[in-house]
């Protein structure tokens, strides 16, 4: 688990999550942007480009954020009362912007989140957080599906969680075969969604009903 819910290390910690490599300064970060404005072929020190370091490194900061945040803190926030409700709650169509660990590109799309509590029920807005807390980190579709359930199912220990997510790479989108419009669907299943495949319709049916 500690491999899924922990966050970058502050400067000078090591883990294995990140090759036991110290974060790098911002005036490191910002000379590695001067270096690829160089290999694209611009002089890092004209006027429009001048200042675009700082700016590539805030929005990495604001992009990845996800690395200083903890899943665990958000999904221990629970309501221990659920009033004997007995079946899957869903979130449906979670809006979200991630970037591609192999090209650092970004692919965007939407996220569906179920689980069925057992005795601790989670804000619904702290499921939304959970997707964004994973989108804001280099990812693959795959992993970020199967971190969103694993979180789930390891801190909120419920019956089952199901997730889906549907997104457009721009990888794929506007370079190499260069299909925009193309989704990727991935699923993951735990619990009661996997065992039972009555629930895995149920699920599905659930996210497409109301969809064009």
């Amino acid at each position: 688990m500690d491999a899924i819910i922990k966050p970058w290390p502050k400067t000078g910690q090591q883990t294995a999550d990140t090759s036991d490599i110290a974060r790098p300064t911002r005036e490191q970060a910002e000379e590695a942007v001067r270096t690829l404005i160089a290999f694209a072929g611009d002089n890092p020190a004209r006027d429009g480009v001048l200042d675009t370091p700082g700016r590539v490194v805030e929005a990495y900061e604001e992009m990845f954020r996800g690395y200083r945040e903890n899943p665990k803190e958000v999904l221990d926030r629970t309501f221990s009362e659920s009033e004997a409700y007995d079946d899957f709650v869903l979130v449906r169509d979670i809006t979200f912007n991630s970037h591609c660990e192999h090209h650092m590109m970004p692919f965007y799309g939407r996220a569906h989140v179920a689980y069925r509590p057992v005795d601790r029920v989670v804000g619904l807005s702290k499921l939304a957080r959970l997707v964004d807390i994973y989108a804001h980190r280099l990812q693959t579709q795959e992993h970020m599906t199967a971190q969103i359930v694993t979180a789930i199912d390891e801190i909120l220990k419920p019956k089952g969680v199901a997730v889906m997510i549907e997104a457009e790479h721009m990888c794929m989108s506007i370079r190499g075969v260069t299909k925009p419009g193309a989704l990727t669907v991935t699923t993951q299943f735990r619990g009661t969604f996997r065992e039972d495949p009555n629930e895995q319709v149920r699920f599905l049916t659930s996210i497409r009903a109301g969809q064009r």
